[in-house]
């Protein structure tokens, strides 16, 4: 669910950046004006990208340790059971 949440995030943050893009090339300015535009834009929407990213990333890791730590749980309740069992 969260890994959803995350990736239509992105789309949406992608999305919205080709359309600004593609609004720019349309608006009445000069090409000068456009092209500073579009890099300024450019390079705002690439911040927000690689900062997403980072906060993917992270949140990735932290999914990996609770799973890890589940993992482990798992396995001592396993062993537990296993040295009831036998004695």
């Amino acid at each position: 669910m969260v890994e959803d949440n995350s990736s239509k995030a992105v789309w949406f943050l992608t999305g919205a950046a080709i359309g600004a893009a593609v609004a720019l090339l349309y608006a009445p300015a000069s090409g000068d004006e456009t092209r500073r535009r579009l890099s300024r834009h450019a390079g705002d929407s690439a911040d927000v990208l690689t900062e997403k990213g980072k906060e993917m990333v992270d949140r990735g890791r932290d999914l990996y340790e609770q799973g890890r730590k589940m993992a482990d749980e798992a396995a001592d309740l396993f062993e537990r059971g296993r040295k009831m069992v036998e004695g």
